[in-house]
């Protein structure tokens, strides 16, 4: 596939961005509702850069939303938002894999992703479009969230593992 160059703004509203943790004897699966990307096409290869605000995670729990926001996880009030960036991303087939930096809780660390690309395609209003899905998985305990309950076995009820996934869709500035 052939992506023109140019700038490519994200459309938040048909895009999401989650992270799913195991948890006791399953998933547990989070987002956040405030997010902002670019994509920067040039003749060799992109740019994709983004964040979310951590004041905007969503959780279907009022209190562990808050919980979130302290010192134990994100710690909202010193690091408001988490980012990604990464350059030389090949677009040239279906496939994605970039290597990146992501910052979260004020430590920035390496992080692969990989993942797919749809389009380039004309909407009917006449915007050129394209979709980006990526995801990467990483210890979280590296950026400092290490907070934890121990089960009665002693194992620990949260994995240290965790996957970010993120549905990207773009628009060509004019």
């Amino acid at each position: 596939m052939s992506t023109t160059t140019g700038t490519w703004q994200l459309d938040a509203v048909h895009s999401n961005v989650g992270f799913e943790v195991g948890y006791l004897t399953g998933t547990f699966k989070g987002g956040f509702r405030t997010i902002e990307a670019t994509l920067t096409v040039g003749e060799n290869g992109a740019r994709l850069e983004g964040g979310a605000d951590v004041a905007s995670v969503d959780v279907k729990d009022e209190n562990f939303a808050g919980h979130l926001q302290t010192p134990d996880f994100f710690d909202a009030e010193r690091h408001p938002r988490i980012t990604f960036a990464a350059d030389g991303i090949d677009l040239s087939g279906g496939n994605v894999v970039a290597n990146g930096y992501l910052t979260m809780k004020g430590d920035t660390h390496p992080v692969g992703v990989t993942g797919s690309i749809g389009g380039p395609l004309t909407d009917g209003y006449g915007n050129e479009r394209l979709g980006l899905t990526v995801s990467a998985s990483f210890d979280r305990t590296a950026f400092g969230i290490n907070w934890n309950a121990p089960l009665p076995t002693g194992d620990p009820a949260l994995s240290s593992d965790i996957t970010v996934k993120a549905d990207l869709f773009f628009v060509k500035a004019r």
